[in-house]
């Protein structure tokens, strides 16, 4: 049996993320627009604080907090943009974080979460040891834990981002959007559906680990035996319970891409646009310029480009012109 889940009210979020963040441009794309054939714009999230979307959720989330929540602080597990996120929205909450990652964890991005002022605690050599680490600590501590993706506060936090895109772009027609546990695409698609429930909204996965796609098929909730994506971002083996429901319910369609035309479009994208993305963002390029998204010529479709955190030490040493 699934849960009943609210519908996120990403209107009502909007007033406590709006002030905090980046009301980052619509772009438009000549060369998108001439290769697929549709009106193509680009939601870019990559230029976002801490450099992708993840920190409008925790906005709300801790916001929302009772004020004996907010005393004892909150706790994380990542090794990534949610890690990032969180520690910022603490520190403009001023709400103590904990957040703890994998003692793997690049080192950049565990300097950037101290460097947002959370507290850094190293467990283990997967996500899994270190979130089992985050739940000790809410045991423990009386922290509250602050999911990477399956809350509904928090989910009305990520879904400004489809906000502030039919503000800018009313006349959308489809958005598509890249899913990992689905956070993302059940806020955005959540409130496009209230705005206009003819906007089509698409979710992309990697085709090496498309858990959502795979647990709509089934009709429930799956575990993948296997989860073979890299992309950091689409990486995850069992959607949640909220974005499971979210995304039956508002998500159109799910197409999958490979990791290695992933990777390619990451290239493309920053070569023909001039914006750093990394794998998942540029998911919903890939989507497109590989024909997964059928639409009449002339479409309004919006990618969301969710964020621009590479990891650049692989660059380090190669030559550049």
């Amino acid at each position: 049996m699934g849960v009943t889940t609210a519908t996120p009210d990403s209107r009502a979020a909007q007033p406590l993320v709006g002030p905090h963040v980046h009301r980052t441009p619509l772009l438009t794309s000549r060369l998108l627009s001439e290769a697929t054939g549709f009106d193509v714009r680009l939601k870019a999230e990559c230029l976002q604080r801490t450099g992708s979307y993840k920190i409008r959720g925790p906005l709300v989330k801790l916001e929302r907090l009772t004020q004996a929540e907010r005393d004892r602080g909150v706790v994380c597990s990542s090794a990534g943009n949610h890690a990032q996120g969180v520690a910022l929205a603490a520190a403009i909450k001023g709400v103590r974080a904990v957040v703890c990652m994998a003692e793997n964890a690049t080192p950049a991005k565990i300097e950037a979460t101290r460097a947002y002022g959370a507290e850094v605690v190293l467990q283990g050599s997967i996500w899994d040891e270190a979130d089992d680490k985050a739940r000790e600590l809410v045991a423990s501590e009386g922290l509250t834990y602050v999911h990477p993706f399956d809350d509904v506060d928090l989910i009305a936090g990520q879904g400004t981002v489809g906000l502030e895109l039919y503000e800018d772009w009313p006349e959308v027609e489809a958005v598509v959007v890249p899913i990992g546990g689905g956070g993302l695409v059940s806020g955005i698609a959540a409130f496009l559906k209230q705005a206009n429930p003819s906007i089509r909204v698409v979710g992309v996965e990697s085709a090496d680990g498309a858990a959502m796609k795979a647990s709509l098929e089934a009709g429930e909730r799956i575990t993948l035996e296997r989860c073979d994506t890299v992309v950091d971002g689409l990486r995850v083996k069992r959607v949640g319970e909220h974005t499971f429901e979210l995304v039956r319910r508002f998500v159109d369609e799910i197409v999958t891409v490979p990791d290695e035309t992933i990777f390619e479009n990451v290239l493309w994208t920053m070569a023909h646009t001039k914006l750093v993305v990394e794998s998942a963002a540029a998911a919903t390029v890939a989507a497109l310029r590989e024909g997964l998204v059928e639409a009449p010529a002339g479409t309004r479709i919006a990618c969301v480009l969710s964020g621009g955190n590479l990891d650049l030490a692989q660059l380090r040493g190669l030559r550049w012109n």
